[in-house]
């Protein structure tokens, strides 16, 4: 999965994603959830305090830049649960 900068609304919605140096728009409402995570696949032992680990996905629609005849893509955001950076698991053009 690809590292990737995301900026934040002042109420936590992403507002945009820069990807390989570009910026994406959002440009639709984001739906938000919640998934459990098979920490014994990135880690040897389960972190200390947590009897469990879920990470945050967002799922966004954002066109290229200010570019409003640009195709919507939708891209999958994990945030990375110990650093609080993020990833995109998932892009598809429309």
């Amino acid at each position: 999965m690809e590292h990737v900068v995301v900026r934040l609304t002042p109420n936590g919605h992403p507002a945009a994603v820069v990807r390989s140096g570009r910026e994406w728009t959002v440009a639709a409402d984001c739906v938000r959830w919640f998934e459990r995570t098979n920490w014994w696949e990135a880690e040897r032992r389960m972190p200390k305090g947590l009897s469990r680990m879920d990470v945050e996905v967002w799922q966004i629609q954002a066109r290229l830049g200010g570019n409003c005849s640009s195709p919507l893509t939708t891209m999958e955001l994990i945030r990375d649960g110990l650093g609080g950076g993020w990833r995109v698991r998932s892009a598809v053009a429309a």
